[in-house]
């Protein structure tokens, strides 16, 4: 299976800084529509055979042009929703995010580590890895794209690709619309061929300004 992991175009909890978890959350902005509307022509080259969506209506907006590009009706998955900040939710302030982020780091060596109120890792990675499964039972030799949040791609990803380890998710970046690409099954692991941090539709369309914590390479 080719997994397409897509990260969603740019909300206003990305222009301020925020952590935003709760479902169904906020949509684009104008530059989230503008990379969303980037992405079909960005992966032209895909056979993709089916999309999958968070319940957060941003991934459902940042999948739409892709969706009518190719004629292929979403599938929503529970399991592919946010990390949960708990206490955390709605703060945009360092220790909030450090907080956040450094509890998904910690995952690595302490899985039942909980954020705040919120998910520990065992929790999110059953949840997450039971989406992928699915669609990989409907789609084992198959190219799929999942559109899901920052925090999830970039820990569920570099928690499973056999190639990625704890030292090297740090340097990791992952802006709205940049894609991670994984090749593998829930069985036979997963290996990572792509890593792209800039949006789909090139640097152009990213925002530098926004603090968006949960795309940044350190925290």
């Amino acid at each position: 299976m080719r997994l397409l992991l897509i990260r969603h175009g740019q909300t206003i909890d990305n222009v301020k800084g925020e952590i935003g978890t709760v479902v169904p959350g906020p949509g684009l902005t104008e530059l989230g529509r503008q990379q969303a509307a980037a992405v079909p022509a960005a992966l032209v080259s895909e056979s993709i055979d089916a999309i999958a969506v968070s319940t957060m209506r941003r991934t459902q907006e940042t999948a739409a042009p892709l969706a009518a590009a190719l004629g292929l009706d979403p599938v929503v998955l529970e399991g592919l929703q946010e990390i949960s900040a708990g206490d955390l939710e709605g703060r945009g302030d360092r220790e909030s995010v450090t907080t956040y982020m450094r509890t998904l780091l910690s995952w690595w060596t302490d899985i039942d580590a909980r954020i705040p109120g919120g998910e520990n890792g065992a929790e999110f990675v059953e949840r997450y890895s039971a989406a992928i499964a699915e669609l990989w039972a409907a789609h084992p030799e198959g190219t799929v794209a999942v559109v899901s949040h920052g925090a999830a791609i970039r820990t569920w990803a570099a928690w499973f690709s056999q190639n990625i380890d704890e030292s090297t998710t740090l340097a990791l970046e992952l802006h709205n619309t940049a894609v991670v690409v994984l090749e593998g099954s829930p069985e036979g692991g997963w290996v990572c061929v792509e890593w792209a941090g800039e949006p789909l539709g090139g640097a152009a369309l990213d925002d530098p300004t926004a603090p968006d914590p949960t795309g940044e390479a350190s925290f």
